[in-house]
């Protein structure tokens, strides 16, 4: 059965890639390469995105070192909607988003060794907003504005996690990282009214769209270490590091020139399209920066466990050879995630709530991006359940998730999130030889 949900699965990513999917409603997925997506699984996001546990039946995508414990193979399929509520000195507006989050299936090479690999969505574009600029142009002195952009990246990884001894592992993890970035920039020359209003002096606009198809290699590394306490209180602690690195960027850039109704403003016809020449900036390289994150929890197996973890990303390294965004910057970006899970009682057979595995977090988040001097911080808590699937090791998870992002000091925007995700993640026996009697 596992294999059929494998087959489908990946078929599903295939047609999700070729439609440019866009994982994303967030005006600020127009800086960098995106917003970035979370690696990891419904389980550990509903735990404050921490990726400090590990056990042998479901896959740990952030620490490659967790994929040493398992003991089956372990498959999972994982996908998201949310919705989005915008703020801004000029109101509110709203949007939403569904995504195919990951695919992912882990293998057990004897007893020290596991190997994992999988798709998933790395960053995501999805933006459109308009504003009213000045142009210095007396008799055009202001310009109208729409920018809109889809697109994003998809990772494909490989992961190896080895059991050193019992109590500790170590894991590495390829990413390869390919997709395109479509933006979009339309413009109109005109004034404000008395009423404050855009009034266009020209029936004629311009739009430029830039397009840059990305591919390019990063890495993570892993270490995880478990030892007990006592026959019932374990300690777990993990460390990730994903150095800096580079994604290539082959650019293009058109102009356009646009032909507009002079009463309802509506686009009816464009003119002659002009390939931009963009010289040593056709090819160029963006740079992902170094990421390090470390943690430790508590619990008792099968039963619960609580813990923190704390994430650096020196945001400094990030470039973008391409494009300059006025007044974004990039400073260390930081964040705090406490969580934890509790189970009942996992082995019941009266009460089916008794199995099921209660999860919750908090977070904290410096993104690292900079807009007008604003840091854009994001806060969120989490909380989700594992539904055993009758008496077998597979479980349906459910997770839900609320919080903010950004401000609406120095006329930015604030987002207010709610996300609902779901994922299956199935246990079998491969490659044993099956006996009949």
């Amino acid at each position: 059965m596992i294999r059929k949900f494998l087959g489908l699965s990946i078929l599903l990513f295939i047609c999700q890639v070729s439609i440019a999917q866009q994982g994303t409603a967030s005006p600020y997925s127009f800086l960098g390469i995106g917003d970035l997506k979370f690696k990891g699984t419904t389980e550990n996001r509903s735990m404050a995105g921490m990726s400090i546990y590990s056990d042998s039946i479901h896959l740990n995508l952030q620490n490659p070192a967790a994929f040493g414990s398992l003991k089956l193979t372990t498959y999972t399929l994982g996908a998201s909607y949310g919705q989005l509520k915008l703020e801004s000195d000029a109101g509110t507006d709203k949007g939403s988003a569904t995504a195919l989050d990951y695919i992912a299936v882990g293998l057990p090479i004897g007893k020290r060794m596991g190997v994992g690999f999988g798709l998933l969505p790395f960053s995501s574009v999805g933006y459109n907003f308009e504003g009213i600029g000045e142009t210095g142009i007396a008799s055009a002195p202001n310009k109208f504005a729409q920018y809109e952009g889809e697109g994003g990246l998809n990772s494909v990884f490989l992961s190896l996690g080895y059991k050193i001894t019992k109590e500790f592992s170590v894991g590495a993890t390829v990413n390869y990282n390919f997709g395109n970035i479509k933006n979009q920039n339309t413009e109109f020359l005109g004034e404000l009214n008395d009423e404050g209003e855009f009034v266009r002096t020209l029936n004629y606009g311009t739009r430029s769209k830039d397009e840059s198809k990305l591919s390019g290699i990063n890495y993570n590394l892993g270490a995880y270490y478990q030892t007990k306490f006592n026959d019932k209180l374990s300690l777990s602690t993990s460390v990730t590091f994903s150095p800096k690195s580079d994604i290539s960027s082959t650019n293009t850039r058109q102009l356009l020139a646009l032909n507009i109704s002079g009463n309802g403003g509506e686009i009816i016809s464009s003119g002659q399209v002009d390939d931009i020449d963009l010289g040593d900036r056709r090819k160029t390289e963006l740079t992902l920066p170094t990421k390090l994150a470390f943690g430790a929890g508590i619990g008792e197996r099968n039963k619960w466990f609580a813990g923190a973890e704390y994430t650096l990303q020196n945001n400094s390294d990030f470039g973008n050879g391409l494009t300059t965004i006025e007044n974004v910057n990039y400073e260390n970006g930081s964040k705090l995630a406490v969580g934890g899970f509790y189970v009942p009682k996992y082995n019941s057979f009266t009460s089916y709530w008794e199995r099921v595995t209660y999860r919750a977090g908090i977070r904290y988040e410096n993104t690292g991006i900079m807009v007008r001097n604003e840091s854009i911080n994001d806060f969120g808590m989490s909380f989700g359940v594992g539904l055993p699937v009758g008496r077998s090791l597979s479980n349906v998870n459910l997770g839900f998730e609320f919080g903010k992002r950004g401000t609406t000091n120095s006329g930015l925007i604030k987002e207010n999130y709610v996300n609902f995700h779901i994922s299956l993640s199935l246990n079998d026996r491969w490659f044993i030889k099956r006996k009949y009697n």
